[in-house]
């Protein structure tokens, strides 16, 4: 048995070494690949003289000259590494209309105003006019947070965010995203590549919410409301930790990154303010699957079967026909259990 051990271990670690060499190469060319927007010539010449460095020294490896081989490729990949590191994001730069301004908040006490709250008019997706007010809110007077998920392709990926309510009835969502400079599209895999800046929208539902419901056609997005259960206490913690958030990205720029900072895993972090915060799941990094995870931790409305609770959420109806109504926020809560919200 020992002997066999030995005879698998000599096969599978070369095997096991050379997957992972081969990974940390495609790691290194697509990040050169991704390097910045200036120069693509220049990106594409780097990452092609990796790439061939890389494999030259995994064959070197494979042919016996192990040792100097690996230290090689190990002293080039650190290199990569650390200069890859040191790219820093910017607050300064041509950005899209959608996330030209940051928002940021001012506090006095219970007192809170939001300033750059957006609210752009619609005729559609791409055709609209930039509008932003600034609203003080009573700490005192929240007293829910709403879940929103909005699915484009499939029940497995959502873009989830928050909406904060107040006893007035007032709602301010807020929904974390990418800031891409004009023209600059959007990419799952450029994400993992310190390509755009993490930005918090903050908006009027009107914006937000009926953006999605309503103008959103390529492709069309279904979009849910659910009604989290919790603590009146917990809720204004976790509002006062966005709103630490927001102040901190108006003082220094932080990246997004497509698995580890994005909508839904810093929903997740903002929640750890509070005790009795969820544990991760596999449903958190699958973030169509956030409703479900909720539901089975009693953080919606348990009274019905989950099915029937996501039937009754979806609200692109509602959000159609309320337009740009003075009570959108009222009119896309209709019917919605009451078996939800703090307290």
């Amino acid at each position: 048995m020992p002997a066999m051990i030995a005879r698998i271990a000599r096969v599978a670690g070369p095997v096991l070494l050379t997957a992972l060499m081969l990974g940390m190469s495609a790691w290194g060319v697509l990040a050169l690949l991704y390097w910045d927007h200036a120069n693509s010539t220049l990106r594409e010449l780097l990452a092609t003289l990796y790439g061939l460095a890389a494999l030259g020294l995994i064959a070197a490896a494979l042919r016996g000259r192990r040792w100097p081989a690996l230290a090689t490729f190990a002293a080039l990949f650190a290199l990569l590494v650390i200069c890859w590191s040191a790219i820093e994001p910017s607050n300064h730069g041509d950005w899209e209309p959608e996330s030209a301004r940051l928002a940021y908040a001012s506090i006095d006490g219970e007192r809170i105003t939001l300033h750059n709250i957006r609210n752009f008019h619609y005729r559609s997706e791409s055709d609209f006019t930039p509008d932003y007010y600034d609203r003080t809110f009573d700490l005192r007077q929240l007293d829910a947070v709403d879940l929103f998920t909005s699915y484009w392709m499939g029940p497995a990926i959502a873009h989830v965010f928050l909406s904060f309510g107040f006893a007035d009835g007032q709602h301010v969502a807020i929904s974390i995203e990418t800031r891409r400079e004009r023209g600059q599209p959007y990419s799952t895999v450029a994400g993992f590549f310190r390509q755009y800046p993490l930005y918090y929208t903050v908006g009027d539902e009107r914006d937000v919410v009926r953006l999605r419901t309503t103008f959103r056609r390529d492709p069309p997005e279904q979009v849910y409301l659910y009604r989290l259960r919790g603590s009146v206490g917990n809720a204004r913690a976790l509002f006062l930790e966005y709103l630490r958030e927001l102040n901190a990205l108006k003082d220094h720029a932080e990246w997004y990154n497509t698995l580890t900072t994005n909508c839904t895993t810093n929903i997740w972090l903002h929640t750890r303010v509070n005790p009795g915060h969820l544990p991760y799941s596999w449903k958190i990094l699958l973030s169509g699957y956030v409703p479900e995870y909720l539901y089975e931790q009693g953080r919606l409305d348990t009274s019905v079967p989950f099915a029937e609770l996501q039937q009754r959420s979806l609200i692109n109806p509602r959000a159609v026909a309320a337009d740009d109504a003075a009570d959108f926020s009222a009119q896309i809560r209709a019917g919605l259990a009451a078996a939800g919200g703090v307290r």
